[in-house]
């Protein structure tokens, strides 16, 4: 057990030698201590975008492209350093959410088909992301429309499932109409999330909500779908990384991606998910204006 808690990535141990290890990297740098500041605040939006996408099961990257936009970055600059980072903070969530699965969650009802989703939507998450990069299809429109677009739609949903879904007992068991919906899911959200750095995941919580599969494994499942997803497609962008950025907002997003899941064990399920909600629907819409 005092093994188990010491990997545990919340263990106060693990933070504090995460925390030394990141500033010695920082102090080893060739940049000046002024110049390091000066991207100090990526730290802040790394922590952010992890919280985020670690607590509701959507990418980091609902919050990375539109300041990345607001940065002048370029379109591959952004999709390329959100990927990195979401390596960083997803990972880290997807750790701490399986962690909780294996310790309290094995023998529950209602997590009887986590590994199963995630293992038939990372498959073919994998599929879609990877031929669009193969063939080099391009996104239907330019990344702020199509971004905008997607968070707009995102954020419709979400309050769709808050208000106008009548209260339902939580689904436990797939059927086969599941596992057709999660490669469809799996397919068109890698194939999204290469355009955009998020899909995926924001895509398998709407379904499984629309099922009425619990919240938690909801979001465990979403989390560790986009880990993978992202691993997958940065060896195809790395060479378009802003490293500066990711250097500050990488472990950021770590801690985010640690604490996210104690933010979703503790707060209302509803509060978050219609804060989160308004945040896509004015992000889309200051990004369309």
């Amino acid at each position: 057990m005092a093994k188990q808690a010491f990997m545990r990535l919340s263990n106060p141990k693990f933070i504090v030698l995460f925390l030394v290890l990141w500033i010695s990297l920082l102090l080893s740098s060739s940049h000046t201590l002024y110049e390091l500041l000066d991207y100090t605040l990526f730290t802040f939006l790394g922590s952010l975008g992890a919280i985020f996408a670690n607590s509701t099961g959507a990418g980091g990257g609902v919050v990375f492209i539109p300041m990345f936009s607001k940065l002048n970055f370029s379109e591959q600059q952004a999709i390329a350093t959100s990927f990195a980072i979401q390596c960083f903070g997803m990972t880290a969530g997807a750790v701490t959410w399986w962690h909780h699965y294996k310790t309290e969650k094995t023998d529950l009802r209602l997590w009887q088909g986590f590994k199963r989703i995630i293992c038939v939507t990372s498959i073919a998450s994998v599929i879609g992301l990877n031929a669009v990069f193969f063939y080099q299809v391009d996104s239907p429109a330019a990344l702020h429309i199509s971004f905008s677009c997607f968070s707009l739609l995102l954020g419709f949903f979400i309050i769709l499932t808050i208000y106008l879904l009548q209260p339902h007992r939580e689904r436990s068991q797939l059927y086969y109409v599941d596992y057709i919906a999660l490669v469809l899911i799996g397919l068109f959200g890698g194939a999204v999330t290469a355009w955009l750095s998020v899909g995926v995941g924001e895509l398998l919580v709407i379904y499984l909500l629309l099922r009425h599969f619990d919240m938690s494994m909801v979001v465990a499942a979403a989390v560790i779908v986009s880990a993978i997803s992202v691993w997958a497609a940065i060896a195809q962008v790395n060479s378009d990384v802003y490293w500066q950025v990711v250097l500050f907002a990488g472990p950021g997003a770590v801690l985010g991606g640690i604490f996210a899941k104690t933010l979703v064990t503790h707060l209302s399920v509803t509060k978050l998910k219609l804060f989160f909600a308004c945040w896509l629907l004015v992000s889309g819409a200051v990004g369309l204006s």
